[in-house]
């Protein structure tokens, strides 16, 4: 496996943040030459084009490109695994959406040992059919287990976001995100390549850390429409990932009640410190 290291890029918030949505998207972090290379490339319509692995153009402006390598970075670890197979999304337009799926292969849980990205070499508007995703979903661990012909029949969900997005944009996703391409009415190729990265090395809180963050009143709430989990499930989610890539798995509990974490997720005032905090978070 061959193996990267850089500096990471995101903060206690941003990682956070991740937890909670399931994904991150960097717009138009690779410049036009590769991107127009890259298409270029894909003319052969293969759906499996791995081989661009082989250019070196594509690795250091694309799978080692300094905002997407520095995110993964973050979230991975040190000496992260590079991706191994390539696959190409390659729809010709106008084309129907496709059902609601998350890719086989999903084991459920805190842990984040590998990461889902997708890259569009091409400017990707809502008429070329974007990837839509599912804000958070990749904790509805009971709804993940439908077979897929079952969550194909989920039409539109409220609280979706559609990728849309210019050329050289990249997005991370936890692999076991729902998400679908969706309608396309424009006319064209549209290309949208996706690969995997792999943790090599054990969690730890090695990203930039934020003066003042606090494990005990930092906000673990989803913050969006809807969260598909019964009453504050979401924020127990969300905390209990954040702590496993913190390497703190083995202290984390859940008192209950008006107990941290989910205390915070209202943004109600409090009065002193919340109540079941575990011993092991610190604010260092």
């Amino acid at each position: 496996m061959r193996r990267h290291d850089c500096d990471p890029t995101l903060t206690d918030s941003q990682v956070l943040e991740f937890c909670k949505k399931g994904f991150l998207m960097l717009e138009a972090v690779v410049g036009d030459d590769v991107n127009r290379r890259t298409v270029e490339y894909l003319e052969t319509g293969d759906k499996e084009p791995s081989d661009i692995l082989h250019q070196d153009w594509f690795v250091d402006e694309v799978i080692l490109q300094r905002d997407a390598a520095g995110a993964v970075r973050s979230l991975l670890g040190r000496h992260f695994g590079l991706p191994i197979l390539v696959s190409n999304h390659r729809v010709t337009c106008p084309s129907p959406r496709q059902f609601w799926h998350r890719d086989g292969n999903s084991p459920h849980g805190p842990a984040l040992n590998y990461l889902q990205v997708f890259y569009y070499p091409q400017d990707v508007p809502r008429a070329l059919g974007p990837t839509e995703v599912l804000p958070g979903s990749h904790f509805l661990y009971t709804m993940g287990q439908l077979p897929q012909n079952y969550m194909g029949h989920y039409g539109s969900i409220r609280g979706s976001v559609y990728t849309s997005a210019p050329a050289g944009t990249i997005f991370l996703t936890v692999y076991s995100i729902w998400h679908r391409r969706s309608e396309a009415t424009g006319s064209g190729v549209r290309n949208n390549l996706k690969y995997n990265y792999f943790r090599t090395a054990p969690p730890r809180r090695d990203w930039l850390r934020e003066e003042g963050f606090d494990f005990a009143t930092a906000d673990y709430g989803f913050g969006g429409p809807l969260t598909y989990r019964q009453q504050h499930r979401d924020t127990v989610d969300n905390a209990e990932m954040f702590c496993w890539l913190c390497g703190k798995a083995g202290d984390f509990r859940v008192l209950g009640g008006q107990g941290w974490p989910v205390i915070n997720s209202d943004g109600h005032a409090m009065v002193g410190r919340p109540y079941g905090v575990p011993a092991g978070l610190d604010r260092r």
